[in-house]
């Protein structure tokens, strides 16, 4: 029988772009103020996972905004 050999996978923190749902609950990491979902906007957050020391430890939310002024802590955020 074959051994599967471990396949070490390099954790690093990254963000993603995504659309504000309805019913949204959390709080930018930057500003503090609540992530809010409005009707007539489309309006896009950054969510980060967030690794330290190659263990995931959080998830952090951003306004798009935030995540700009903030300078991009984790990098380019893709959609």
């Amino acid at each position: 029988m074959a051994s599967k050999a471990a396949t070490k996978v390099q954790s690093r923190s990254r963000a993603v772009l995504r659309l504000i749902e309805a019913g949204s609950m959390c709080d930018c990491t930057f500003c503090g103020k609540q992530v809010k979902f409005r009707v007539r906007q489309r309006d896009q957050q950054a969510i980060c996972n967030v690794y330290e020391e190659g263990v995931w430890r959080r998830v952090e939310h951003f306004h798009l905004e935030c995540y700009d002024e903030a300078s991009s802590p984790y990098g380019t955020a893709f959609e």
